[in-house]
């Protein structure tokens, strides 16, 4: 499905019906011919937009998956860089891409850092957490930057109303919203929980000072507006 080298319709619907960790940890091998993988595209317009708000020192890939926010960062950062990931196989994918990475299993709600890295991204991996959850999420990353230290999320806006964009993501949420009413354990992945706004109030929430910074070279929709922005999330700088 999806490409040759990609998962069959059987391989997706055991995933489906499977915790998330281990979901993809079936899905790890082949998920990079997926299109649940980040485009290129996403990644080289954050790696061209990010250094103007530089230079970074060592980076930190939050939900790193198959390691393609680590490709970016290496390009990006002059010192280590870092993978967190809660699935061993994607990490075993991840340590394929970019071997000169650190690869950390951990679950992101509760990540093991503190004022360590000055650069954190993160792609893709919001559907993967509930409302209730982001603070958890977002405060973790605010606790491993160092002071003036910067989170850069990509996001793509929201799809207009009655789009066939949008009624596949309505459609799409519904389905698991039922899957998971009956049938245990849960495979969080929803659309439509993590609206712009929403994001960008948990993330000042944390502590961060937010910039949203538009993706212009991805397009525009037809209204003018840009299919895609960054959110620029800043730590405080140490006042001393």
């Amino acid at each position: 499905m999806f490409s040759p080298r990609g998962p069959s319709l059987r391989e997706l619907c055991v995933q489906a019906l499977s915790s998330v960790e281990r979901g993809y940890d079936s899905l790890a091998p082949k998920f990079d011919h997926t299109p649940f993988r980040t485009p290129e595209s996403i990644l080289a317009a954050t790696a061209e937009a990010l250094p103007a708000a530089g230079p970074f020192g060592e980076g930190l890939d939050v939900c790193c998956g198959t390691g393609a926010g680590l490709t970016v960062l290496r390009d990006l950062c002059r010192g280590p860089i870092t993978g967190v990931d809660f699935s061993a196989g994607m990490l075993a994918q991840a340590r394929r891409a970019c071997p000169e990475a650190t690869l950390v299993r951990a679950d992101v709600r509760a990540l093991p850092f503190a004022a360590a890295f000055d650069l954190a991204v993160s792609f893709g991996a919001l559907g993967h957490f509930l409302p209730g959850e982001r603070p958890a999420l977002f405060e973790g990353v605010h606790r491993a930057l160092r002071p003036g230290g910067l989170f850069a999320l990509a996001m793509g806006a929201p799809s207009p109303p009655g789009s066939v964009a949008h009624l596949a993501e309505l459609g799409f949420d519904v389905v698991m919203r039922v899957r998971n009413a009956v049938w245990r354990p849960p495979f969080v992945m929803y659309y439509r929980t993590t609206p712009m706004s929403a994001v960008r109030h948990d993330l000042a929430a944390a502590g961060f000072t937010v910039e949203p910074v538009a993706l212009t070279t991805l397009g525009r929709r037809r209204d003018g507006s840009p299919r895609c922005w960054l959110f620029l999330a800043r730590k405080a700088p140490d006042p001393r």
